[in-house]
């Protein structure tokens, strides 16, 4: 996987947030929708940290190498 590609998961994650962030309803967080918007703001966060680690491994790699 090159850097690239993990920039563009990194991308489609955010625009996921953003959506998602537009479901929510403030008022009742909790309930219906808001529940779902939420899990999955969590879950494109968690996609975020994962692609974070997977760069800063392969650099620690690529420096390991040299």
């Amino acid at each position: 996987m090159n850097r690239t590609f993990a920039l563009v998961l990194i991308i489609l994650a955010l625009g996921l947030i953003a959506y998602n962030v537009t479901l929510v309803d403030f008022e009742n967080p909790i309930q219906g929708d808001s529940t779902i918007a939420l899990i999955g703001i969590v879950a494109s966060l968690s996609a975020i940290v994962l692609m974070l680690i997977f760069m800063t491994s392969k650099k620690i790699d690529k420096k390991l190498k040299k």
